[in-house]
């Protein structure tokens, strides 16, 4: 295993929307036996309402500091030993104190797929507040590809999530 998984043993999912963080991450957990957290679903927890919610009635700039404590909360338990898998929300590492957060406790993982995979994974979906169309779907995914360039680990996300998750588990 990784030397620094040993001393923080954090795995952070990072990458768009309908990459697959979510599915992999249970899986992965599984593989470790250890815990698995979805911020999405952590988020909606502390904020007592949908993600959409959040967005329509607090605005953005809530949402991300609501999405940063939260990180920062589990980047804290696995700073103490917790070993967890985490998969963040597609916009989380876009943010310089959310890769920082990450890096400081375990290693980022991101889950790279072409837009039109993902545009084709997520269109149907209501739940999503920034996949209103495919044009700025597209424009929204290539404003974040250089942060998620600066994961620890780049995996393909055109396979079957447990194949994902075994590769994950291989090389860390």
């Amino acid at each position: 295993m990784n030397q620094k998984l040993k001393k923080t043993p954090g795995i952070y999912l990072v990458g768009f929307m309908g990459s697959g963080k979510s599915t992999v991450g249970r899986l992965l957990a599984e593989i470790l036996g250890w815990d698995f957290m979805d911020l999405d679903e952590q988020i909606e927890r502390l904020a007592g309402c949908s993600i959409r919610e959040v967005f329509e009635q607090q605005g953005e700039a809530v949402f991300r500091d609501i999405e940063h404590n939260a990180l920062r909360a589990q980047a804290d338990q696995v700073s103490c030993g917790r070993a967890r898998v985490v998969a963040l929300g597609g916009g989380a590492f876009a943010f310089e104190r959310n890769r920082q957060a990450t890096a400081d406790a375990g290693l980022s993982v991101w889950l790279d797929a072409p837009a039109e995979a993902l545009w084709e994974r997520v269109q149907a979906e209501t739940h999503r507040p920034l996949a209103q169309d495919q044009a700025s779907f597209n424009a929204l995914l290539d404003s974040r590809r250089e942060a998620y360039s600066h994961a620890d680990l780049h995996v393909d996300a055109l396979q079957p999530p447990e194949a994902i998750a075994r590769r994950i588990a291989e090389s860390v």
